[in-house]
């Protein structure tokens, strides 16, 4: 019988406490905890995190700070036409508006020479302003999380921006956490913020620590996994502690490991394939796949296909997924390393794409995924490099059922 469950190991949508792997800053040298606690005791500072997409950024702050403090918020919270300290009252569950009754006297009829006087009661609305959510969160110690800052949109970023630089002044303690090459220039670039930010850079996770995930995880169910699996493992996670996460869970699972005590090692490659295939299916890509392999609408003109080594057909657009899809899985690819898989797909056919071509087809698909909704906001083209900002859209590509 085992002490814990799978579930209770594996937990990739909630804090890891069997599982949580501290990691060091490289640029300091110091954890990312102690950095993050460090910012948070620096008066009058606004902490400003960033960091590739499900690399842990909330589970180092849910880490650092008691969950009753933290107040959480996302960037698309704010599209909305209520005010910044509206929202962020409602949220920590502060009373805003509310009535308050005053009581006046009048004079009133005049008997034996006396005048009586009589009360009036008139009610009032009130509204809870910017000083008083802000006292609020100093007195309970309350810590607002803005997560997924560039969601919301450019023009509430600045104001969002403008309202934090007066709080941090009155000693109110914030998060912003932000996804990098995505624009964070009402933040880190605000000339009005410079001197007072607390900057944390979350780099990728390397296989190292990716592999400690899977390593303590199956330790504490008493299990034991052969190395080369739990390098396979690494690097299918993409970075991604959270996949990570997800996959050892599934793995888990589908060898029904919580009833079956005599599992005492994993050793088939196999098992691996099968959890990768069953971490697809509630991922929710499906239609993105579908809307980018399409391409922009052509009017009834059919697309140039090309000659796979296989011997499918596949038009242009088809192809960059299957690119981008291609070993060795890497949250970034250069130009030319898209021309070389290209190359590596289309194998002797004489008629291949150039350099120009692909560029042109993903800037196309950036204009698709830049026109929907934040779904879609899977890569990003940058200055000839393709940004993989979604780990598990990646993983999907590579391993769901998507024809």
């Amino acid at each position: 019988m085992r002490t814990l469950r799978s579930n209770e190991v594996f937990k990739p949508g909630a804090f890891p406490e069997h599982t949580y792997i501290s990691r060091v800053s490289p640029e300091f040298s110091y954890t990312y905890e102690f950095r993050l606690s460090q910012a948070l005791n620096t008066t009058g500072f606004l902490t400003s995190v960033i960091g590739p997409s499900k690399t842990g950024k909330t589970v180092l702050c849910e880490k650092v700070i008691e969950w009753d403090r933290i107040v959480s918020l996302s960037g698309s919270d704010f599209k909305n036409s209520q005010s910044f300290w509206t929202t962020v009252a409602n949220k920590a569950g502060l009373s805003i508006e509310g009535e308050q009754t005053q009581i006046s006297s009048i004079a009133g009829e005049r008997v034996a020479g006396v005048t009586e006087s009589k009360a009036s009661s008139v009610k009032e609305k009130f509204l809870t302003g910017k000083d008083q959510v802000i006292e609020y969160f100093k007195e309970n110690k309350l810590v607002l999380i803005l997560d997924d800052f560039h969601y919301a949109p450019n023009e509430l970023q600045l104001e969002i921006a403008q309202q934090l630089k007066d709080a941090i002044r009155k000693e109110f303690t914030s998060i912003v956490i932000s996804l990098p090459h995505r624009a964070d220039d009402a933040i880190r670039k605000n000339p009005d913020l410079s001197g007072r930010l607390s900057l944390i850079n979350i780099e990728p996770w390397q296989t190292d620590a990716l592999e400690k995930i899977a390593v303590t995880g199956f330790n504490a169910l008493g299990v034991k996994v052969n190395p080369s699996l739990v390098e396979v493992l690494a690097a299918e996670s993409l970075t991604s502690p959270q996949l990570m996460q997800s996959i050892c869970l599934n793995l888990c699972l589908l060898l029904d490991i919580d009833n079956d005590a005599k599992i005492k090692e994993i050793t088939e490659q196999n098992d691996l394939i099968n959890a990768f295939k069953a971490t697809t299916t509630n991922l929710p890509y499906k239609d993105v796949v579908k809307r980018l392999r399409s391409g922009p609408y052509t009017r009834g003109q059919k697309r140039k296909t090309f000659t796979l080594s296989d011997g499918t057909k596949s038009d242009i657009y088809d192809l960059l997924l299957k690119a981008i899809a291609l070993d060795p899985p890497t949250t970034f690819i250069r130009l030319d390393e898209l021309k070389e898989r290209f190359d590596q797909i289309l194998g002797d056919t004489p008629s291949k794409p150039d350099r120009n071509k692909i560029k042109s087809t993903i800037e196309q698909t950036q204009t698709i995924i830049n026109t929907n909704g934040s779904i879609y906001q899977v890569f990003e083209w940058k200055d000839d490099v393709l940004y993989i900002l979604e780990p598990l859209f990646l993983f999907y590509l590579r391993w769901g059922t998507h024809n």
